[in-house]
Formats: C-alpha cells, sequence, structure tokens
C-alpha cells in the first residue's frame, strides 16, 4: 500500500522528455526554492512536484497528506476507488492552483502557486482523516445510497471492519486476493442492484434498489461471521459462476488482477459480457473491460501486457497486439486514463458451476483508450 501512496504523490505525471526548463528559469526558481538544489529537484519533470521537492513547507505538507491517505486506505477493504478519488483530485489541485500541464510555473507566479498548494493540500489531510469523508467521496450511485441512509452505512461499516479483521490474518500475496475479490464483489452487487452507470440519477428514483443493498450486506456479514475468524473460509477458494455470465468474467479478470500485482496500477471498473457460446461442458464468452489507470505505466510494458492485455499506441488509444517482444515503448499512460479491452474467456462446466480457464488478459481482441490527465 506504501506503494500506491508513493505513486500518488510523486509520479501523478510521469516525466516527459520533450520538456526542459532553460537555465536562468531554473536559476530562478531554484532562488524561490531553498531545497531545490540539495534534492536534484530539477530532475522532476512535473512543475508542481518540483514545488513539493524545493520547498520545505510543501514536503512537510506532502508528508501528513500521505500519511492521512495512508489512514484512510487502511479503512477501506476496498481501496482501488479511493486510490482514483485521490489521484484525480491532485489533479484538480494542480488545475485550481493554476499549474497547467507541464508548462512551467513562472518565477514571479511562485510564491502564489506555493501558497495555494500548501493551503489545499493541508486542508485535504485534514478530510481525509475524518471517517465521513468515506461516504462524502462516494461516486457512485450504490455508495450514495448507502451513505444517504444511515442504516446501510452502518451494516456496510460493520462489513468492512470485519473483511478487513479477516485480510489482516493473511500473508501478503493471499491479502492481495482477497482484496481483489471483495472489489469483485461490490462490481457484482451494483449489477444485481440495477445501479452500474447510475452516478448522475438522483437518489429518490434509486430508491427501489435500497433492499437489495440490505440484503447484499446482510448476507456477506452472516458469510463472514459464520467462518468464525478463518479467512481461508471466505477468500482464496476456487469460485465459480452459476452461468458463463458477466459475473463469470468478472471472476476471470479479478483473478488475473490479483495474480498479477495490478492494483498498483489499474482499477477494474465495469466488465460487461457481450456474447457468448454455451454447449454442455465449455462456453466461450466474449467480455469487455473497462479498467481505469491508477499510476503511470508504459504503454508497452509488463505491466501493459499483464494487466490490459496488450501493448498500445498512445498516439491512435488502440492496442499494438504483439509490441511487447519487439519493443519497449517509452510513452506512457497518465493517471485517470480509461481503458476498454475486449477479449473471449473459455469457460469449462464443473460440478459446482463454470469455471474459468484463462490465465492472462492476452491476447485481446479490440480495446480503446481515452481520457485522462
Amino acid at each position: 500500500m506504501r506503494l500506491i501512496v508513493l505513486t500518488l504523490l510523486a509520479l501523478l505525471v510521469p516525466a516527459s522528455p520533450g520538456f526542459a526548463q532553460s537555465g536562468a528559469s531554473e536559476r530562478a526558481i531554484a532562488d524561490k526554492l531553498p531545497l531545490f538544489a540539495r534534492n536534484n529537484c530539477q530532475q522532476i519533470r512535473d512543475p508542481g512536484n518540483q514545488l513539493f521537492c524545493g520547498d520545505a513547507q510543501l514536503a512537510a505538507a506532502a508528508e501528513k497528506l500521505s500519511a492521512a491517505i495512508e489512514a484512510r486506505l487502511a479503512r477501506l477493504p476496498d481501496r482501488l476507488p479511493a486510490i482514483e478519488e485521490n489521484a484525480v483530485w491532485m489533479r484538480q489541485r494542480n488545475l485550481g492552483c493554476g499549474i497547467i500541464g507541464q508548462t512551467p510555473v513562472r518565477p514571479d507566479d511562485i510564491d502564489r502557486v506555493k501558497a495555494c498548494l500548501l493551503k489545499v493540500t493541508t486542508e485535504r489531510a485534514a478530510i481525509l482523516r475524518d471517517p465521513d469523508f468515506d461516504c462524502l467521496a462516494a461516486n457512485t450511485a450504490a455508495g450514495a445510497l448507502i451513505c444517504a441512509d444511515p442504516s446501510l452505512a452502518l451494516a456496510e461499516a460493520e462489513l468492512n471492519a470485519n473483511v478487513l479483521s479477516l485480510i489482516g490474518k493473511l500473508d501478503q500475496t493471499a491479502a492481495r486476493f482477497a482484496f481483489a475479490e471483495y472489489g469483485r464483489w461490490t462490481r457484482e452487487r451494483d449489477r444485481k442492484c440495477n445501479l452500474v452507470g447510475k452516478e448522475n440519477v438522483p437518489l429518490q428514483e434509486l430508491e427501489s434498489a435500497e433492499d437489495c443493498l440490505a440484503d447484499h450486506l446482510t448476507r456477506k456479514t452472516e458469510q463472514i461471521a459464520a467462518a468464525k475468524g478463518d479467512p481461508k473460509k471466505v477468500f482464496g477458494r476456487q469460485v465459480t459462476a452459476r452461468l458463463p455470465d458477466t459475473d463469470a468474467v468478472d471472476f476471470c479478470a479479478a483473478r488475473i488482477h490479483a495474480a498479477n500485482s495490478c492494483g498498483n496500477f489499474v482499477r477494474i471498473n465495469r466488465v460487461y459480457a457481450i456474447d457468448s457460446q454455451v454447449n454442455d461442458q465449455e462456453a466461450q464468452v466474449t467480455g469487455e473491460i473497462e479498467m481505469v489507470v491508477l499510476a503511470p505505466f508504459t504503454t508497452c510494458s509488463k505491466v501493459a501486457t499483464n494487466c490490459t492485455g496488450t501493448c498500445w499506441d498512445v498516439n491512435s488509444g488502440l492496442p499494438k497486439p504483439g509490441a511487447a517482444s519487439k519493443e519497449r515503448s517509452g510513452d506512457a499512460f497518465n493517471v485517470t486514463r480509461r481503458l476498454r479491452i475486449q477479449r473471449n474467456f473459455a469457460f469449462v462446466k464443473a460440478a459446482d458451476g463454470w469455471r474459468c480457464r484463462e490465465d492472462e488478459l492476452a491476447p485481446v481482441s479490440s480495446g480503446t483508450a481515452s481520457g485522462g490527465s
């Protein structure tokens, strides 16, 4: 988790080889930032992060923010949406303080930008320490409904505490799979309760989903209570799907992401089953997976191929199949970029349901990359 926090603070925008300040501009900035030379801040290409590197007050505020982020993530069993929310905040922080992309901060503007960054960073650290912020920051229809209903909010808090207690008993690898499984529970819940894609729908129009959410929270809480403190009775089992459908594709994708530690870089946002061919013992399901970039990674790398199933052309936003073995692109995906892939998933019929036969996301049949900072 510490890796994720440091990545969010230091690598929001990757180094851009085309960006460089003039010698005069760099000297002027160094005069304004006492730690600039000592900390080799000229090597940092993001203008905002240069200021955090070169100023003691900003560095101290960043350290407090890092601690607040860690404390928030520690109380959440599904941490990746919170990481995405924080990345979006950092992008908005830069824009709000007058930092536009990779454009260097003018020396005359440094004092004003520093004051703005210090103010909003200090305020953010204080806000994150409040557990109520987890509800206030909910950007899904289910999250908004739960936070608007005290009984649902209490039920979710109880479930989260029990889940974290169980996962705390697992080793690091097993815990990674457990966190991925919890994220899959959440996506499955939203599908079952017909809440996918309804983030902007008024709450009063979603009230019919409250009973569904309550049933989910009750069922999962009872499942964890029945485990009597044994996390292996809840997590780490071979899960089968009742049908070769969206839930089955989601299980495949979540397992692949956990096996490759993809949660450090990418979050599965939504999963869809588009088409399927099923016989008595086998099935082929065409699935679409939407992902969000949480930390920068190059478009042709192990992270790209293991976690998105392909290399990418950053200019066209389209996959570059087969490029991984031939080249390593210096282009990178920025935080909050949306990636969408399609591929076929194979399933085999077992006594207890349909089991996924896939252990990687490649080959991808189609895909798109869009948005992002």
